[in-house]
């Protein structure tokens, strides 16, 4: 039992190192806390993005990079903070009759708010650091874990291109055995995996391409490619790695 206990213990800290290792400043999320009288709580921003609506053409249209960042993910990051509030209200009526349903939405625009924020982060222009292959680290992870870069694209891309409905195909770092993994994620929160970290996601919401891929999701995806910013990808998994092995040991 102790033993059982120490290593819950150890995979609770790493989750919690390597959060703080991909957080707020590395996902340029704004955050300002403040205290209200159920509690304190955080007041979550649209981050901005690193680059113009135009920038990933012609891979990802102007028009739906605008409406993407600033409608759908507004309305994520909107949600969550009505969401906590309202947990805060019924924190101080002391009335907690709709906490599921508060907190399912703090898990769905919570997910839609993390895993967008990082989306923006994973992807480049791709004449400035888009599309190609991960060097270093995570190259030598992805050989080892999957066998091969092209294995472990054609896996992902399947992963991703396969989700029911709408979601996320995801790259995980999981903490207690240090692998890479391949997730997918229905709406932003479901299906997902404890013990670990995203580091990587393409969202295959129609939203995310249904302007200039219609139904094409694979298309999308494959194009995808040529965007995904693996400078970024790697400082996320290396500065999660190197959190979590601090605590794991």
């Amino acid at each position: 039992m102790q033993n059982t206990r120490r290593e819950f213990l150890k995979t609770a800290s790493a989750m919690a190192a390597a959060g703080a290792a991909i957080g707020a400043p590395t996902l340029g999320v704004q955050q300002a806390f403040g205290a209200t009288a159920g509690g304190a709580r955080t007041s979550h921003e649209l981050p901005s993005l690193p680059y113009a609506y135009d920038a990933l053409e012609p891979y990802i249209d102007a028009q739906t990079m605008e409406l993407h960042h600033s409608a759908h993910h507004m309305a994520y990051v909107n949600g969550l903070n009505n969401a906590e509030e309202m947990l805060a209200q019924a924190r101080e009526a002391g009335d907690f009759a709709q906490v599921q349903h508060w907190s399912r939405q703090v898990a769905f625009h919570g997910g839609g708010h993390f895993l967008h924020s990082l989306f923006w982060m994973v992807m480049a222009p791709p004449d400035n650091g888009g599309g190609g292959e991960p060097e270093g680290s995570l190259a030598e992870k992805i050989e080892e874990d999957f066998g091969g870069f092209d294995q472990f694209k054609a896996h992902f891309s399947a992963a991703a291109g396969a989700v029911e409905g709408g979601g996320w195909g995801l790259l995980h770092y999981r903490f207690p055995d240090d692998r890479l993994v391949v997730m997918q994620a229905e709406n932003q929160h479901k299906l997902s995996l404890w013990a670990s970290v995203p580091i990587l996601g393409v969202d295959v919401w129609e939203h995310a391409y249904y302007l200039n891929y219609q139904n094409r999701r694979g298309e999308y995806i494959e194009n995808w490619w040529n965007v995904v910013n693996w400078s970024a990808v790697s400082e996320i998994f290396t500065r999660s790695r190197s959190a979590a092995q601090q605590v794991v040991g």
